[in-house]
């Protein structure tokens, strides 16, 4: 008999209904997983580009509040989706390692 060890869930890069949590159990090499790869690879490269628009709107006089209320609102999305996948990629590096 050959026990193997539970694959562990991997935290997916977006909310499911009601804001919560979804996980997908695979080995990481499925088509859902490279879905995955790909939308948390575009979220840190919008969280990128939101920084760098940060820095000329902090850089320019005459940026209204409005225009940096609606940057703050962007940029606290775009930091919620990239502590998604830090703690997703943390889960899975425990994993590796553990």
């Amino acid at each position: 008999m050959t026990h193997h060890a539970p694959t562990p869930a991997r935290l997916l890069p977006w909310a499911g209904p009601e804001g919560k949590p979804c996980y997908l159990l695979t080995d990481g090499s499925g088509p859902l997983s490279r879905v995955a790869d790909t939308v948390e690879s575009m979220q840190l490269g919008m969280a990128g580009d939101l920084l760098d628009h940060a820095a000329d709107m902090l850089g320019d006089p005459h940026v209204t509040s409005e225009q940096l209320r609606y940057l703050l609102a962007r940029m606290s999305e775009a930091l919620a989706d990239v502590r998604r996948v830090a703690e997703s990629r943390g889960a899975r590096l425990l994993t590796l390692t553990g």
